[in-house]
């Protein structure tokens, strides 16, 4: 079965128990799923939002930060720094 005869036959519905069975390991039954069953969930749900849902709400979206991590001490590239350790 090619991706886009999977994509006609998947509803939201199919597609939210897909999404619910990857997160709990579990079909609604309560059937285990295996390793090969995830995979290929995982891959429908992946083709499912690329096709049908606009990049910010997919799984694992993450918003680009508009600066850059700060480092709150400024050092010069040159300079040397002690680490201090504070653990117990």
């Amino acid at each position: 079965m090619n991706i886009e005869s999977i994509l006609k036959s998947m509803t939201p519905e199919i597609y939210r128990r897909f999404k619910t069975a990857v997160e709990v390991r579990k079909w609604p039954d309560g059937n285990a799923l295996t390793q090969s069953q995830i995979e290929t969930c995982m891959e429908a749900i992946i083709a499912y939002e690329h096709r049908y849902m606009s990049e910010t709400e997919r799984t694992g979206f993450m918003p680009t930060k508009e600066t850059p991590c700060e480092d709150k001490h400024e050092h010069s590239p040159d300079e040397e720094t002690e680490l201090k350790w504070t653990g117990k």
